[in-house]
């Protein structure tokens, strides 16, 4: 037999891809044929001939793990064998095999090439070896043309245990295959993890940080500990405040009725902070079962919780679960296991529906979830960026922290999990992942060098690791008349194509009202309340790049005879008497308004702006109300309701000297004339 050059490599960190000089390295992607697969379950792809294809899942670090094939029989005297093809042939130069638990029971490997020749690479005696894991390199003395597919074959019985293979790859190059990590990016040096001290960690377990937007308020869940409303082992929310310099405060407790004998934990915190949604469902006398609910916060403090109703969420036994709930209360990511999971925990979609109940969990895809756990998972304020713990991608420990960006709005094709690196993941206990508004920290828990069992960190987060920016807005729904603050619906669109992209309810006894709004974008803001003429505030984050806070109020006016409403000042093209798209929203408004009140009618007012010559602007002026009135007699309102009058350049209601303030003064008013 001819001598094949062996190497084994236990290297860390390396590329495994096409270097600068154009070498090529690939990974099977399809499963020609085994002789067996191991089944630990009715339902997943543990330990499945599937789980071989890919790049590795568990090295570089080694050990069991249910992302790679397994024979059936552990010890079986019989060969077993995978036979694995690739998405295209190469002219071979290197087989690489990832043994990554209990090495040593490959028996023989053979190379295919286009013809379905059979080629004999390596040959070995099977018996254990002194390494928990290892890369089994084959590098070929001849090059073999038109390779497309591998076989290994294992005997089982030589070596105890479980015989695991993670991934096979086929290169043109002799440089050595290895396992890497894909790492979100090079850290900077200098960052440091900070335990969070005394005030907040104890002796006990302290893991689940969830950071209010404002990044004052840290809730956390707390256990083992002797003040705790249940026993030891049961868990309690606790929560800490920010002083103004920056500390914070000593923990205190949440007291009834979020905290019961059962285990308690807030899994997220809406933007006004006046509702925390809890793990399991609720139920007088202390007694809880699976589920999500919510609490709100009142006069008299934090509401007995509420149910959240979840289509189908019941359909397999479930034994807890992993939270995050969207900056606009309507998209939930749950970490659960049901009947599509591809094995242990897997993280799933679920959407808020107009009567308040949740659509049934949609999985997230394969990018994201693997035949390990996937857990913990944190959206952050854009809506676009996740964070969550992993033990199915490849990483220094047995659980990891990771980062992916949704690439579209179906919510399952996301980006590949990028591993937070060394300071954040430890070879130990690595989960969960919080950060507010601002971005500026990451709160996240870590055993290593903590108090107690767990404890909560924060870390300077490096531009690599945060979300886009957002924008806080917040402010109060005030009558025009009173200056008072009033109920109101509130609703958020984007103005390039009136898309909805969040509603709420502004309730005067919480405070104020507070949404949050990625950069990059205009929206309008328009809240609405029966009795009132419904109002519209743009909002432009078009050149915004980073996080900030804007406060705004919305003032509504009251529907009487002799009020005076002004429209949008960017309902009309410029220069033009035609009604921009982006207008009708507001024009519909009018529409509902005539049709609640059937006996009003209203004078349009319309203006210009001083530039250009004084006829020309009243033609203008004149031009634009008229299609004002065109539109709202397409919606069925009778012409005999709808009075029109054009001033031109006559009544500014701001200076012209400014291309923005002149903006101000091109406008249409609407008077009611009778109710």
């Amino acid at each position: 037999m001819t001598f094949l050059k062996l190497i084994f490599c236990l290297c860390v960190l390396c590329f495994t891809h096409a270097s600068s000089f154009g070498q090529k390295t690939l990974w099977a992607s399809k499963v020609l044929g085994y002789s067996s697969e191991h089944r630990p379950d009715s339902y997943g792809y543990a330990y499945r001939a599937r789980q071989i294809l890919g790049e590795p899942n568990k090295l570089p670090t080694f050990g069991n793990s249910p992302c790679a094939w397994s024979p059936a029989d552990f010890e079986s005297r019989n060969e077993e064998w995978i036979k694995v093809g690739f998405a295209e042939s190469m002219t071979a130069s290197q087989i690489a095999v990832g043994e990554n638990f209990n090495p040593g029971a490959i028996a023989r490997v053979y190379v295919y090439n286009d013809a379905g020749k059979e080629f004999l690479v390596y040959e070995n005696r099977p018996e254990k070896t002194a390494v928990r894991g290892r890369m089994l390199n084959i590098l070929l003395p001849e090059k073999i043309q038109g390779a497309n597919a591998v076989k290994v074959i294992l005997q089982p019985d030589k070596v105890p245990g479980a015989n695991q293979l993670d991934a096979i790859a086929m290169a043109d190059h002799q440089s050595l295959v290895v396992a890497h990590i894909n790492l979100a990016g090079d850290l900077p040096k200098d960052l440091v993890k900070e335990n969070l001290g005394k005030n907040i960690n104890t002796k006990g377990q302290e893991i689940n940080p969830i950071i209010s937007q404002d990044g004052k308020t840290l809730y956390f869940t707390r256990s083992s500990y002797m003040e705790n409303t249940g026993t030891l082992s049961k868990q309690d929310v606790w929560f800490s405040k920010l002083s103004d310099r920056g500390n914070w405060g000593k923990a205190v407790n949440i007291g009834e009725p979020i905290n019961n004998p059962g285990n308690n934990a807030v899994v997220s915190v809406s933007s006004d902070q006046k509702t925390l949604y809890l793990i399991n469902h609720y139920r007088p006398g202390g007694t809880m079962f699976f589920g999500l609910s919510k609490s709100a916060f009142t006069s008299s403090g934090w509401s007995f919780p509420q149910d959240l109703k979840i289509k189908d969420l019941y359909n397999d036994q479930q034994d807890g679960m992993d939270v995050t709930i969207s900056a606009n209360e309507n998209v939930m990511i749950l970490s659960v296991q049901r009947r599509d999971t591809e094995g242990d925990k897997d993280l799933y979609v679920s959407f808020l529906q107009p009567d308040q109940s949740w659509t049934e969990p949609l999985h997230m895809g394969k990018t994201i979830n693997t035949a390990d756990y996937e857990g913990t998972p944190s959206l952050a304020l854009d809506n676009r960026t996740l964070y969550f713990a992993s033990k199915g991608h490849s990483g220094y420990g047995g659980s990891d922290i990771f980062i992916s960006r949704r690439l579209d709005d179906s919510w399952t094709n996301w980006s590949k999990p990028a591993n937070l690196g060394p300071l954040v993941n430890t070879p130990q206990w690595d989960m969960y992942f919080n950060i507010p508004a601002s971005g500026d920290y990451a709160y996240f828990n870590s055993s290593e060098n903590s108090l107690g069992s767990e404890d909560i960190f924060r870390l300077t987060l490096p531009p690599l690791l945060k979300p886009e920016p957002v924008a806080i807005i917040a402010g109060s729904v005030l009558s025009a008349e009173t200056n008072k603050p009033i109920n109101a619906a509130l609703v958020v669109d984007l103005k390039k194509n009136n898309e909805v992209f969040s509603k709420m309810n502004f309730d005067l006894s919480k405070g104020n009202y507070q949404l949050t709004l990625p950069v990059k974008e205009l929206y309008r803001i328009t809240a609405s309340e029966k009795g009132y003429f419904s109002t519209t505030e743009e909002v432009d984050l078009t050149t915004e790049s980073d996080f900030r806070t804007i406060a705004l109020n919305l003032i509504l006016q009251p529907l009487k005879v002799g009020q005076q409403i002004r429209l949008s000042n960017t309902m009309f093209l410029q220069s033009s008497s035609e009604v921009s798209k982006t207008a009708f929203p507001q024009l519909d408004r009018i529409v509902e308004t005539l049709k609640e009140y059937p006996t009003m009618e209203i004078l349009l007012e319309g203006h210009t702006d001083n530039q250009g010559e004084v006829a020309k602007n009243v033609k203008l002026s004149e031009e634009r109300v008229i299609e004002v009135k065109k539109y709202l007699l397409t919606k069925g309102i009778e012409d005999k309701r709808i009075q029109t009058k054009a001033w031109g350049p006559a009544k500014p209601i701001a200076s012209n000297a400014t291309e923005q303030s002149r903006q101000r003064n091109r406008r249409v008013e609407f008077t009611i004339l009778k109710m």
